[in-house]
């Protein structure tokens, strides 16, 4: 009976697709080894591999859905293998994968131009498939924060996180996302907006990009993230205003999720997302065509795309390098729990006039320096010297900011607000001397004592002359040599080295750079100095 039941589980196992063989394990003496059942899947037919597909397709993740239904409307009847293979991509990751599409449907035109340089060419065929503008996103309670008479605007978000009022902004990776390549141009071309300078309107881009919580988070990551908390105050924390594709919005607010969000294209640099439907060079064959006729304008409506431009888009660059370039500067910002002092040079040539006008070196230091104090982030710890001596007996330099962090009082005084004030008021003494060699090795010795040793640190230095005229006079080979004796290779302090005007004495700053493995800017242009000392920050941040 025993024996009857147990052949009947294997009869049972056997047809659910599982083969037992009875093994003697010590705990059953069967009268006859049982055989092995036959293999299920041996009876099945060999499944023939599919061919390499006829066409390729890499398409921008947000479209690529689209493309997909389209692609699979042209499969043959009864054909198990598709003749299109349609993959979902970034424009940047397709850029550098060896496996080039034979169609590309990036999510801006730009970036054919930027694969022509890198020798993939890619022609548009036919109009532009849809249209998608840059919106500024953020859980609905934020908007207002950084929009004037309702409007979002880079302007206005820059303001809001730099008084503090917005707590995170994430942004996309600038050299693999169209949303991040175009909003650091969006940014820029507001910031140019606000000043003739275009010194201090890359100051004032740059900081934004010194208070961004990440710079290259994943568009789809971050909205499911997003769509992840259970309330907007988790979102606001958890990524804050992050610049979309308006179609990766509208997708997400038809979607239902807990955490509402909102946001528009910001009203000073609107930028918009276009998706050209391109193909390689050499590639021949009637699916290209029959593809492109297959993408219907009322699917591409239905996914949240709009089938016209819209008017009043920031006018792009037409070299790559007009986007790439402050794109790569983005994207090799490193933020670090960064320590700096800065040494002004406070000598009484710093009171020349430049040009026929009332403009002095002293009175362009003021309003590139107020602009530069809001560059450094929560992370800084900074101080600030002047240096220059009046008299036979008076110091090289004086501290007019203690070095601390940036977030911290000095009495009642916010740091960060009393160095923008001691800029503000800067007043260089006539007939001063300048120290310039002294000031510096005294810096770098104040940087060792006084800085946290597990963090960069630097000493940034602007000067409109040569070392001379006090007490402290000594050649460069004097300098040189104390700079080397006192060398620390396991604390490096760089030196990034400003010379303002055409009387700087450049050789003697680019061997201080070298010496100490940090960089010499020339600006020898007075007017240039903003543009300069946005060099030296993205020097500094570029320090290991």
């Amino acid at each position: 009976m025993l024996l009857s039941a147990a052949l009947v589980v294997v009869v049972l196992l056997v047809a659910g697709g599982v083969t037992w063989q009875l093994m003697n394990n010590g705990s059953a003496q069967p009268a006859t080894r049982a055989t092995a059942a036959p293999d299920p899947s041996a009876s099945r037919p060999t499944v023939t591999p599919c061919p390499d597909p006829e066409l390729t397709v890499a398409a921008a993740p947000e479209i690529e859905p689209v493309i997909r239904v389209a692609a699979d409307s042209l499969k043959p009847a009864g054909q198990r293998c598709a003749p299109i293979l349609v993959r979902a991509e970034e424009p940047g990751v397709t850029l550098e994968t060896k496996d080039r599409p034979d169609v590309w449907v990036p999510s801006s035109s730009v970036w054919l131009t930027i694969a022509e340089q890198r020798k993939a060419v890619y022609k548009a065929s036919g109009a532009t498939l849809a249209w998608s503008p840059i919106v500024l996103t953020a859980p609905e309670s934020l908007v207002p924060l950084y929009s004037t008479d309702g409007k979002p605007s880079w302007t206005a978000l820059l303001q809001a996180i730099t008084d503090g009022r917005i707590p995170v902004v994430t942004m996309p990776d600038p050299l693999r996302t169209t949303a991040g390549l175009l909003s650091v141009h969006g940014v820029h071309a507001a910031a140019a907006l606000t000043t003739k300078d275009p010194g201090i309107a890359q100051l004032r881009a740059l900081t934004l990009r010194s208070r961004l919580e990440e710079a290259a988070a994943d568009p789809v990551s971050v909205l499911n993230q997003i769509a992840d908390q259970n309330s907007p105050t988790d979102a606001s924390y958890a990524v804050g205003v992050y610049p979309m594709i308006e179609q990766q919005l509208l997708a997400y607010q038809k979607a239902g999720h807990p955490v509402a969000l909102g946001g528009a294209p910001p009203a000073d640099g609107m930028v918009q997302a276009d998706y050209p439907y391109a193909v390689r060079k050499g590639v021949k064959t009637d699916l290209v065509d029959q593809l492109r006729t297959a993408i219907s304008r009322p699917a591409l409506e239905q996914a949240g795309f709009r089938t016209e431009p819209t008017a009043g888009a920031t006018r792009l660059p037409e070299s790559a390098a007009g986007l790439l370039t402050p794109a790569r500067q983005w994207a090799q910002f490193q933020k670090l729990a960064f320590q700096v002092l800065l040494l002004i040079d406070a000598s009484g040539s710093m009171n020349e006039r430049i040009g026929a006008g009332s403009a002095t070196k002293a009175s362009l230091l003021r309003e590139s320096g107020v602009s530069a104090a809001d560059l450094f982030n929560e992370d800084t710890t900074i101080g600030m010297w002047y240096f220059g001596s009046s008299s036979a007996s008076g110091p090289a330099h004086t501290e007019e900011v203690e070095f601390g962090p940036i977030t911290s009082n000095i009495g009642e005084t916010p740091r960060r607000d009393l160095l923008a004030e001691k800029i503000g008021s800067y007043r260089p003494n006539t007939g001063a001397g300048t120290p310039l060699y002294q000031s510096v090795l005294d810096g770098i010795a104040a940087m060792r004592e006084d800085a946290a040793p597990d963090r960069p640190s630097v000493v940034v230095v602007l000067t409109d002359g040569s070392d001379g005229g006090t007490r402290f006079s000594m050649s460069q080979q004097e300098f040189l040599r104390k700079v080397n004796a006192d060398r620390d290779p396991k604390r490096p302090i760089p030196v990034i080295a400003v010379g303002y005007g055409p009387d700087a004495n450049m050789g003697a700053l680019q061997g201080m750079a070298k010496a100490t493995g940090g960089q010499a800017i020339a600006a020898r242009d007075p007017a240039d100095l903003a543009s300069a000392m946005a060099k030296a920050f993205l020097a500094a941040r570029a320090t290991p």
